[in-house]
């Protein structure tokens, strides 16, 4: 008879510590492919850990095997310099894997002829793979935040079938670039547009959805200093800016319709935007909105909250001034968070899901195609990837996820026990590191204890 994959919390804590043998699948895809060198060494971020494992966890989603070690060799500044300038270079196993994907090899009018829900799960799928295996783990993790702070919910209208562009050509494109380029650069995709309903923004009804989201979640914050006129003014700004849906032309892709344009003038937060400026009238907003103080302010505060919990309140003046002095250079306002003290000895930031999910496969080496299984381990942890359906996108408060914990046993319980569909672990290959698991004196560690470590407190944080 199977055995119940769900666990309660008694049942955990009673057989994690006994688990130490695992059945040993087929050698994973990822390995024949590229060939992976196992490391040396699966040590666990405990908050008494090396200055690697901290700062692993922190900037990126945890170390693979081995990973500390050659931090420790290059050095912070080193592997910073490598990390926030990435080549085109990565794991062959993962961009193999990518090119097998409908959603990395169509448009999104291709996509149309497929189900929402293979669509769905591939863009997820693209997600894990990518923050599982890149290389460039602090991209990774600043794509994320990007990723959350321009929030689409795929569900919506055709936001499934938009997403992929959306998430190549808005946020891994400008991840690491200027950030005026990347609200430009979303104020005209399709999946943004198609999601807070700017293609029925016109003059004479101006719809005030994008309008709103781009001052309050985007750029100035809810207390940046607009008003609601100003919230009027921008929607006017945008009218026009629309999705292409025109008889035997290319559709999804964004247009500007004179036509439904409001050439009136306009006043936004005090400057005058001169009639008759068509499609420059929007380009003229996010011009002034990206230069505005509060737009520093704001992006500061949440970069900073994001990569240092509450000891990034310290250090945000500095990156909101960096902001202002380079015109929102992203990188250059990265360094002074990723090279703070508080990266290290900072109070500890809880996992999300996803960031657990994956630093839980990463410590153990796992081996993974990013499928539905282990999707469905991360809906049951509360953050299937693209569903938040707020404009918010997922909140990076501790108090959101306190009530996913079960969830997160359930997942360690079955990773270890290589009970997931489509991932699984080397139990030999990481039979000899476990005393490595634990940390020092834990001579004779099983591969029960990673389970338990898996849920143990200090793996929940960061």
């Amino acid at each position: 008879m199977k055995r119940d994959s769900g666990i309660d919390r008694r049942q955990f804590l009673l057989g994690a510590a006994a688990v130490s043998t695992l059945a040993v699948g087929c050698a994973p895809l990822t390995q024949r492919v590229a060939g992976r060198r196992r490391a040396e060494d699966i040590s666990m971020p405990k908050r008494g850990g090396s200055e690697a494992h901290r700062f692993l966890h922190r900037a990126a989603f945890g170390p693979i095997p081995g990973e500390p070690r050659r931090f420790a060799e290059m050095g912070r500044d080193a592997y910073l310099k490598s990390q926030l300038h990435p080549t085109d270079d990565d794991d062959p196993a993962m961009k193999f894997l990518l090119s097998r994907l409908d959603v990395m090899r169509m448009g999104s009018a291709e996509l149309r002829d497929l189900p929402e829900g293979h669509v769905m799960r591939q863009l997820r799928q693209a997600a894990i793979l990518r923050a599982v295996y890149s290389q460039w783990q602090v991209r990774e993790r600043v794509i994320d935040f990007w990723t959350n702070h321009f929030n689409i919910f795929a569900h919506k209208g055709d936001g499934a079938y938009r997403k992929n562009i959306d998430d190549l050509m808005v946020v891994r494109q400008h991840a690491l670039g200027k950030f005026p380029d990347m609200v430009r650069a979303s104020a005209q995709s399709s999946a943004m547009l198609g999601y807070l309903d700017n293609q029925v923004n016109r003059k004479g009804v101006a719809n005030e959805n994008y309008a709103r989201e781009l001052l309050e979640l985007h750029t100035l914050g809810v207390y940046g200093g607009y008003t609601q006129k100003d919230v009027s003014e921008v929607a006017r700004c945008f009218t026009g800016w629309t999705i292409e849906n025109r008889f035997m032309r290319p559709r999804d892709r964004f247009r500007f319709d004179p036509n439904t344009h409001d050439d009136g003038e306009k006043l936004v937060l005090g400057q005058r935007i001169p009639a008759k400026g068509g499609i420059e009238d929007g380009n003229r907003v996010i011009d002034i909105v990206t230069r505005h103080p509060s737009c520093a302010k704001f992006i500061s505060t949440k970069l900073t909250r994001f990569f240092l919990g509450e000891a990034g309140e310290a250090i945000q003046p500095r990156v909101e001034q960096v902001y202002l002095d380079t015109g929102g250079d992203i990188v250059a306002m990265l360094m002074p968070i990723l090279t703070s003290d508080a990266m290290l000895d900072g109070p500890p930031v809880l996992k999300r899901p996803y960031d657990y999910l994956v630093s839980s496969l990463r410590a153990l080496d796992a081996q993974t195609d990013g499928g539905e299984p282990i999707q469905a381990h991360l809906d049951a942890m509360g953050q299937p990837l693209y569903g938040w359906p707020m404009p918010d996108g997922y909140p990076d408060r501790t108090t959101a996820w306190t009530g996913t914990l079960l969830a997160r046993w359930n997942f360690a319980h079955q990773l270890v026990n290589n009970e997931i569909g489509g991932t699984s672990i080397n139990p030999d290959g990481l039979a000899p590191y476990g005393p490595l698991v634990l940390g020092e004196g834990a001579d004779g560690a099983s591969l029960g204890d990673a389970a338990a470590l898996l849920a143990s407190p200090d793996f929940q944080w960061r």
